[in-house]
């Protein structure tokens, strides 16, 4: 199918992303909280209002005020936005703070970007924690939706395996969003392999993405030991899992985002980069959506994005 999308479309498809991720960020991050475990969710008791969000929501709803008022990423304005915007509460990681310390006080972010991790460079996972809403807004293009990606995630990863996770995650919510206008629901596996064959066969990312198609099906334990859980906070051992679980659970967002409450590791982020892509195919307050209470807990957006 062949369409065109429209401003307006464009960005309610980029906002029920954001509402998926941010809603799956404020819930993960209650379970860092002493005392909650994954088991208490599974049993359908949810821990008490309000749930806070952290960086990764901060981050998108940066990337979403982006695309709606200007169509497409800008480097130099993302990097100055996400640095005037941190609030180092939030839970930014403090790689993450010292780059954006360094283009708020008025460091090139290619500068600042590489200076990372003894001038590698980050490979971690926040390019890909806050890259699904652009995703639903380049529904009609995955091409489009890799290089805006890209864009997005070069002002703070120069890793490969950093830009390759935000790459792999856009594409999803982009496929995602693109089934949902068709009124299609992709085959796992064809998802799958659609996202691998946008990366660099080289990156790590694309391996184990490849590797997660041949794992469907199989159980949630055993994926998290081929794959990881997001523990190690690299993109190279949360993306692949997270598409796993948005391809294995695309139309059922409760039990998308249980799954990672029971995978623990980088709950909040693993969470969010889910709920992105999936609420990019179910889309907010539908069957298989968001549940209502779960969005009424969840604390306002920061204004200036709603």
């Amino acid at each position: 199918m062949t369409f065109t999308l429209f401003p307006d479309t464009r960005l309610a498809l980029a906002r029920d992303s954001l509402t998926g991720l941010s809603v799956g960020d404020a819930l993960g991050s209650q379970f860092f909280v002493p005392g909650r475990r994954p088991d208490d969710m599974a049993a359908g008791r949810l821990p008490p209002p309000p749930w806070r969000w952290t960086d990764d929501t901060e981050m998108a709803c940066s990337v979403v005020a982006e695309l709606a008022e200007h169509g497409d990423i800008d480097r130099d304005r993302l990097a100055l936005a996400f640095a005037e915007r941190c609030e180092p509460y939030r839970g930014y990681g403090p790689g993450a703070v010292v780059i954006l310390r360094l283009i708020r006080t008025g460091t090139p972010w290619p500068v600042a970007a590489a200076s990372a991790f003894d001038g590698q460079g980050s490979c971690g996972n926040g390019a890909a924690m806050r890259v699904g809403p652009l995703g639903a807004w380049f529904a009609d293009s995955t091409t489009r939706a890799a290089a805006q990606a890209r864009a997005s995630a070069e002002v703070t990863h120069a890793h490969p395996e950093g830009i390759a996770g935000a790459v792999a995650v856009a594409v999803a919510a982009a496929l995602a969003a693109r089934a949902r206008l068709d009124g299609d629901r992709p085959d796992p596996a064809r998802l799958l392999a659609a996202v691998a064959a946008t990366l660099d066969p080289a990156a790590e990312v694309h391996r184990r993405v490849r590797r997660a198609a041949g794992l469907l099906g199989r159980g949630l334990p055993e994926v998290v030991e081929a794959l990881g859980n997001g523990a190690g906070v690299t993109a190279q051992d949360t993306v692949a899992f997270t598409l796993w679980v948005a391809a294995t659970h695309l139309d059922d967002y409760p039990a998308a985002i249980r799954a990672c409450v029971e995978a623990g590791g980088d709950v909040d982020t693993t969470a969010a980069i889910v709920g992105a892509i999936v609420s990019a195919h179910t889309g907010v307050g539908t069957p298989g959506g968001i549940p209502d209470g779960w969005l009424a807990a969840r604390e306002p957006l920061p204004d200036w994005v709603r």
